[in-house]
């Protein structure tokens, strides 16, 4: 859904939508332990309605599936540019996209041309997107932020005091806003309980506004348009590995390292922090087609792997459209 959502958005728009799917996510979340929270009211048959009412956002997304808009793009692919040049207009709300659709067609006709695009992901001058982009799902689940949602409820209700609730009720900064919802936890008057909700909150917050949407963002801005859907396979898939890996790891490596686990998390995010600074380019205003000449050829460190770049795999006059 994200991937069509990004091909549809205008360019200056790109960002705030990627935004916006970070805030659809909590909103989820919030909604979903709101109604855990409810059916743990209700014995002995409340799980089965918890269960049950999942399958109305099922539900939503099955209908969503069928009749969501094609994109121009995939229109464009399947020889249909009649079609294609008719939701653009309809989706921009004007009549004047000629230059667009023309870009569009470009793109594809490029994109046609890479018979196997994981071969050519695996060329060395791939390796600056690629790395950048593996790297961003790796570190976003080495934040420690799916150990906190997945696990914190439970230690909170072991360790601190009744009044704190496991499933609802934190205030929640993780709507990519200042605006604070209610998520998990219920703030308590007991000193140390609060100040561990507060900084809870404080770290989602963070999250919300750095890692958790520019780890989707940089890859899609990233990769060339000829390796970008297997380069953001790659990334994705990286980032599902890990989820896993920490979902299943986390638990035992509390028990042995106690407190020091989120020390453990803590290094990873002043290593993540120093990979930002030195190795991941500024890409704002940088069309995709001159990502290699203007960033990757300029950077002290990625401009090594370019020396294989021969040029046939730049895409002309090809903005940031697809």
């Amino acid at each position: 859904m994200l991937g069509i959502a990004l091909k549809i958005a205008p360019v200056q728009h790109r960002g705030a939508v990627n935004i916006l799917f970070q805030l659809f996510i909590t909103i989820g979340i919030l909604f979903a332990n709101l109604v855990n929270y409810g059916a743990s009211k209700i014995h002995p048959w409340g799980w089965r309605l918890s269960l049950g009412l999942a399958s109305l956002p099922a539900a939503f997304l099955f209908v969503g599936s069928v009749v969501i808009i094609e994109t121009p793009a995939s229109l464009v692919e399947r020889n249909q540019e009649s079609q294609g040049l008719s939701t653009l207009k309809k989706i921009r709300g004007v009549e004047d996209v000629d230059a667009e659709f023309e870009q569009i067609k470009m793109a594809c006709e490029a994109a046609r041309e890479v018979k196997d695009p994981f071969k050519r992901l695996m060329k060395r001058s791939s390796m600056p997107p690629l790395i950048i982009g593996v790297m961003m799902q790796v570190f976003q689940q080495f934040t420690g932020i799916n150990a906190i949602m997945f696990y914190a409820p439970g230690r909170e209700e072991e360790t601190a005091s009744p009044s704190l609730c496991p499933d609802v009720h934190k205030p929640d900064c993780n709507w990519s806003n200042p605006t604070c919802s209610f998520e998990r936890f219920e703030l308590s008057g007991q000193g140390l309980a609060g100040l561990v909700v507060v900084l809870v909150c404080l770290f989602v917050m963070s999250f919300a506004w750095s890692w958790g949407p520019l780890g989707w963002l940089i890859p899609s801005e990233t990769f060339p348009l000829e390796i970008r859907t297997s380069g953001f396979a790659c990334a994705v898939s990286s980032n599902m590995l890990f989820t896993f890996i920490i979902a299943q790891a986390f638990l035992l490596m509390m028990c042995h390292m106690r407190a020091f686990i989120f020390f453990f998390f803590a290094a990873w995010i002043v290593a993540m922090g120093l990979f930002v600074l030195f190795l991941l380019p500024e890409t704002k205003n940088v069309p995709i087609d001159a990502m290699v000449e203007r960033v990757w050829k300029q950077h002290p460190v990625w401009k090594r792997f370019m020396d294989d770049y021969d040029g046939k795999e730049d895409v002309k006059n090809v903005g940031m459209i697809i």
